[in-house]
């Protein structure tokens, strides 16, 4: 037997309670979303202005050389005049980045590959476990490790005293390499079925299976991950600082001392006056900072976008 439908006093049906629970809840569920996105939209603008308009004075309004900035080799901010040359620092921070990623790189793809493809029942309890676990080490303890262990190691091995750009560049390679290993293993895990059985069903065996098929196919995914790589160790600071030297000029060879952008950063924005000359010009280097994080996004855009294809 059908009830008639209840109402209100003005004569319309009554809403379900549920009914409007619903709506209430994705109404706030909206305004909460938007608000968070906007408030990130904002931080994100606000923070590349307020870097910009301090980093771009030096050659606005201050008489700073974009050109020497970028080329100069020379860093001398009290001198008479006062010189900008960032080149050293490019050159270390570009340097340790990519020997970095060279090392990290070859090991990260070994690691994903044994725990995807030989032995993937201890790699995903025991072995991806303990490389995440380097992820959340914090950096002096990385820096501390390498000035105890890697610095000594390359003194009593090589000539020179042991800090320098290969010792900045090892101490990197491990940090970045949960990165590199975690992109690839997921990369590998997503890989269909059917392409390994079909490779095992023409007659291939294990390896030709992964180094002629796997590795090709997942091939953007795993520079996606070097490239992640590259950004991290590019704005890493105190580790780095820890171990290469913070010498101003640019090294002759693996062994000798330099520096880089985050650590001349980190070492002289204390030792400034706001708004002079010399702070401006730290600014500028963060901005080249920030927009190189930019290129590394973009970069990793467009290898997604081929991946996708």
């Amino acid at each position: 037997m059908n009830l008639p439908a209840t109402k209100s006093q003005n004569g319309s049906p009554n809403k379900p309670k549920k009914w409007r629970k619903h709506i209430l809840e994705e109404a706030r569920g909206k305004v909460f979303v938007y608000f968070c996105v906007f408030l990130l939209v904002v931080t994100i603008f606000s923070i590349v202005y307020f870097i910009a308009s301090r980093g771009l004075a030096p050659f606005i309004s201050q008489g700073v050389s974009l050109k020497d900035m970028l080329f100069g080799l020379k860093w001398k901010p009290e001198g008479e005049p006062p010189l900008f040359g960032a080149l050293p620092f490019l050159f270390g921070s570009f340097t340790t980045s990519v020997l970095a990623a060279l090392i990290a790189a070859p090991l990260g793809f070994c690691a994903s590959v044994f725990m995807t493809e030989i032995m993937p029942k201890f790699g995903r309890t025991v072995l991806q476990p303990a490389i995440e676990l380097l992820a959340g080490i914090p950096s002096v303890v990385y820096g501390f490790v390498g000035l105890s262990v890697v610095v000594p190691f390359l003194r009593d091995t090589f000539p020179g005293q042991g800090i320098g750009i290969l010792a900045g560049a090892i101490v990197l390679s491990i940090m970045i390499l949960p990165t590199v290993t975690t992109i690839g293993t997921d990369a590998l895990r997503s890989l269909p079925n059917g392409l390994k059985e079909g490779s095992y069903a023409l007659g291939a065996t294990r390896w030709q299976t992964i180094y002629r098929m796997i590795l090709p196919t997942t091939l953007p995914s795993l520079l996606t991950g070097i490239v992640l790589g590259i950004a991290r160790a590019f704005g890493e600071a105190l580790a780095v600082q820890m171990v290469i030297g913070n010498a101003p000029h640019i090294p002759h060879s693996l062994f000798e001392s330099a520096t880089t952008l985050t650590s001349i950063i980190t070492l002289e924005m204390g030792n400034t006056t706001s708004g002079s000359l010399h702070n401006n010009a730290l600014w500028s280097l963060a901005l080249i900072l920030l927009l190189m994080t930019f290129l590394f996004v973009f970069i990793v855009r467009m290898l997604e976008r081929r991946v996708k294809r």
